[in-house]
């Protein structure tokens, strides 16, 4: 097996403690004592410059005069010595550190410069570090305590990463206390070097990690955040808490471990685009763990309840309907079985109440009714003591029925202490998540239900909008860079449509006029009414100072308006550049919105709408993606902004044209993909119609020292852009075919053409015949990061498309230098030079990439790829199966 860049880390086979010390109650005493006491199986060194011997063991002076090798160093030692100690652990060819110790950026510029040439140190010699500032890490499966935490925990299959020392102790010592094991507990700390994005990597790689679980204030790398997620979150669940929701915590964890805490708005967006659940309180993150990785997850939000107590029912549909989710209404065929196989007294509609002197009949019963209903998605039952009915009984009757119904979620609230414990014990012997009140089931559930949620939205197959467009990118640098020389740098209004309308984007008819008699002209050449408004770049928000003037009927009032407008604004604001007016026509026949973007610091370019109805900028109300956007994601965005169920003005009360918006989202994120100079638009209002919309106004800001700044396309952005560069034509055999990159929307053709292909392809390709074209396949083929992987298609294209060929690699993460490739070419297209331009497209975008090799396996009796791969340059290696064989190219 491949070994991890994170071994050495985590998974250590020596380890010195640099501070160690027989100082009771010191963090280097108690490091030490937890690695003994964990009974660790590895070699463990205390270095200490004052002590022979530290807990009985000897003791070394320096890191130097250790006499094995150290794969993991950790330092509890003062901030202004890790340096000096880290060049020494290098020059002892020491892997990896976690550095415990406080004292740097957290605490200002010095503490910064500090933190900065430790991680100088750690870059130049391939160190990994973990922290500084945090607690550090358990793996009790391999009985290994790196930490100074005061509790150990059972071995588990849940990886928990908290950014607090101190959440995470009291989170260690409820787990205790509540039998919860843990495959690994991560203390970040400040995150230096190893991060979000790179422990996402390693434990979502690791066989005995079920689910992560994250305490999260702030990121540093939103990007490696966000792919090592998004590649992850698909098959293990990754659940976070972020403590940071408003200005005052953000500036909390800024002093806490010198991160800003960011836009909680811009972070709930990145946690849906990386199909990540977000729950409100750590006990949720448990909660919803339980959950998650113990039984299938719902296909709705319908819930089925069965109960002993009807006030227990109460608590829990009060909390369903707070979290949006539904009672499910039992069909007549569930009435009916109940009906017949419950007392008169019991209630047979949902929640179905079996009464407070139920026995394990009735439970199974009811259960089982439910479980089989097909409206309902989940079923909860609620289990409280009594003195007839007995909680163990009931338990057996649970287990029983979850075993008759394996593919729908039962969850259990065994409520109370003692008299339900053996019940309890047994339910979670079974594996049904179990919990203590009916409204922490019910928040578990919603859990689950906004994970497929998530998770079908963000793999859910996108239409090809935009097939053929063609922006002109050129006309827009240009008005960016003539802003850039001057003093202002916002667009003028008509220079912003200019921009829009370079991206198809529609906008009003607009004409600039500079005196009152070109705005009396302009008036009656576009035909009144109109709408005049002040021509600065100065002047935000025109209406706010008077700089509008609407509905105006002739040229006469046309000329006073010009004169009116200027002198308002020349009394408002005397220092706003006054460029004129603008003039276009009235438009009262749709429904106004307002559609814009913003720059953030640690997500880049973000994308919103928001219904035209808050203060100015109040963000907070806005529904946000992050760019780059398709089909889907331009329609999840509308459907957040709620603009589909806004009253509309126009009379037929007709829907508005949904698709045009959504091609108008996706080309404006394109925008912002393309310039990262844009810091603002904001487009106030767009006017969504029944066949149309039309952009009515526009500001654009730009940020001068960026227009001229030459950087790697996509760089700005956190969710990785698509890769135009490998797009061309092709003539193979006069028939023109079209390359490029796999995209989302390409999985129909990838779908027709891997059932297209002979028994004997599909066997080279996949090692076995394709029986079924499942969902995660073409997840898994056409939904790939640009980041680490790449797949280049070849396209027939016309009316009836086909893809004829696709070549891929994929890296396990962002930044390896190694990665696994595949190809396969439709049989009819075989042996036309079609593989071999495919293959070397794939190359090229493995050196832009900084893949140092690519590898694959081919079956030894695949004589025609291995003859194809030793031409491309290719070495043919042995295996350990004498059925394989192993293709390496040094790119």
């Amino acid at each position: 097996m491949k070994s991890h860049i994170l071994d050495r880390l985590f998974d250590p086979r020596s380890i010195a403690v640099i501070g160690a010390s027989n100082t009771k109650g010191s963090v280097g005493h108690v490091l030490f004592r937890n690695l003994l006491a964990a009974e660790y199986e590895g070699v463990v060194y205390p270095v200490s410059r004052s002590s022979t011997s530290v807990n009985g063991v000897r003791a070394y002076p320096s890191i130097a005069h250790v006499p094995g090798k150290v794969d993991l160093a950790v330092l509890a030692v003062p901030a202004q010595v890790v340096p000096d100690l880290m060049l020494e652990c290098a020059a002892a060819g020491v892997g990896a550190a976690v550095i415990v110790s406080a004292g740097f950026k957290e605490t200002g510029a010095a503490g910064k410069r500090l933190e900065s040439e430790v991680v100088r140190i750690a870059q130049a010699n391939d160190m990994r570090v973990l922290g500084p500032g945090c607690l550090g890490f358990l793996r009790p499966g391999r009985h290994l305590n790196a930490s100074f935490a005061p509790v150990m925990p059972d071995s588990g299959h849940i990886c928990f990463i908290s950014q607090s020392g101190g959440l995470g102790n009291a989170v260690l010592d409820w787990a205790v206390a509540n039998s919860v094991g843990f495959s690994a507990f991560v203390s970040v700390g400040s995150m230096c070097d190893v991060d979000f994005g790179d422990l996402i990597d390693y434990f979502g790689a690791d066989p005995q990690t079920n689910s992560i679980l994250l305490h999260l204030e702030a990121l540093t790398d939103a990007r490696a955040f966000l792919r090592a997620a998004r590649h992850f979150a698909k098959t293990k669940p990754i659940i976070v808490v972020k403590s940071t929701r408003t200005a005052q915590s953000a500036l909390a964890a800024v002093s806490h471990h010198g991160a800003d805490g960011g836009d909680d708005v811009l972070y709930g967006a990145a946690f849906r685009r990386a199909g990540i659940v977000r729950v409100d309180a750590v006990e949720d993150l448990f909660a919803a763990s339980e959950a998650l990785t113990r039984v299938p997850s719902p296909r709705g939000k319908r819930l089925g309840i069965v109960t002993n107590s009807g006030g227990s029912a109460v608590m829990a549909v009060n909390r369903l309907h707070e979290l949006g989710g539904e009672l499910a209404e039992l069909t007549a065929e569930t009435g009916a079985i109940l009906k017949a196989n419950l007392p008169s007294f019991a209630t047979r509609t949902n929640p179905v109440d079996i009464g407070d002197d139920a026995d394990a009949q009735r439970f199974a019963v009811a259960t089982k009714a439910l479980l089989a209903d097909a409206h309902c998605d989940g079923v909860l039952v609620i289990v409280t003591p009594h003195a007839i009915g007995r909680p163990s009984e009931a338990a057996t009757a649970l287990v029983e029925a979850s075993r008759a119904a394996p593919s729908k979620p039962l969850l259990a609230a065994f409520m109370g202490g003692a008299l339900v414990s053996e019940g309890l014990q047994e339910i979670r012997r079974a594996h049904i998540p179990s919990f203590h009140t009916p409204e922490h089931a019910v928040s578990a559930y919603m859990y689950m239900h906004e994970y497929t949620r998530s998770l079908a939205r963000l793999y859910e197959t996108p239409a090809d909008l935009l097939p053929r467009f063609a922006p002109d990118r050129e006309l827009v640098k240009s008005i960016f860079e003539e802003a850039a020389h001057r003093t202002y740098p916002a667009l003028t209004e008509i220079e912003a449509k200019r921009v829009l309308s370079a991206y198809d984007i529609p906008v009003i008819d607009t004409v600039a006029a500079t005196s009152a008699e070109e705005c009396a002209k302009a008036a009656q050449r576009i035909g009144l009414p109109v709408a005049i408004k002040i021509l600065s770049p100065d002047v935000i928000h025109k209406a706010a100072i008077g700089g509008i003037a609407l509905d105006v009927r002739s040229a006469a009032e046309a000329r006073r308006q010009y004169a009116k407008l200027m002198q308002r604004v020349r009394d408002a604001c005397p220092e706003a550049t006054r460029l004129g007016v603008t003039v276009h026509a009235m438009s009262r026949r749709g429904l106004d919105v307002i559609v814009g973007s913003w720059r953030d610091k640690t997500f880049g370019p973000a994308l919103f709408v928001r219904q035209r109805d808050g203060a100015p900028h109040a963000y907070d109300d806005k529904a946000v993606e992050l760019p780059p956007l398709n089909q889907v994601l331009a329609r999840s965005l509308i459907e957040e902004a709620g603009v589909l169920h806004l009253p509309q003005r126009n009379r037929e009360q007709r829907p508005i044209d949904v698709e045009t918006f959504e091609r108008t989202l996706v080309k404006l994120s394109y925008l912002l993909v393309d310039f990262p100079e844009i810091v603002t638009i904001e487009l106030d209002p767009l006017q969504l119609r029944t066949e149309s919309l039309e952009v009515l106004d526009a500001r654009i800001l730009v940020d001068p020292k960026t227009v001229h700044r030459i950087a790697r396309p996509g760089s700005h952005l956190v969710v990785s852009m698509y890769p135009s560069k490998y797009s061309h034509t092709l003539n193979v055999g006069g028939e023109q075919i079209e390359i490029r990159a796999i995209k989302p929307e390409d999985e129909p053709l990838w779908a027709e053409m891997v059932a297209s292909l002979s028994r004997e392809a599909a066997e080279y390709r996949f090692f076995g015949p394709v029986k079924q074209i499942t969902k995660s396949m073409l997840v898994r083929y056409c939904h790939i990061d640009y980041d680490s992987e790449m797949a280049i298609v070849a396209l027939r294209p016309g009316p009836t498309p086909r893809m004829l060929g696709v070549a891929s690699f994929a890296a396990e993460s962002a930044g390896d230098d190694e990665a696994e490739f595949a190809i396969v070419v439709r049989d009819e297209c075989q042996r036309r030079g079609l593989g071999r331009h495919l293959m070397n497209t794939l190359i090229e975008a493995a050196r832009d990439m900084h893949i140092r090799q690519i590898v694959g396996e081919v079956l030894a009796h695949n004589t025609p790829m291995l003859h194809f791969a030793e031409s491309l340059g290719f070495a043919v290696q042995a295996t350990e199966d004498p059925q394989l064989k192993r293709i390496v190219l040094q790119t």
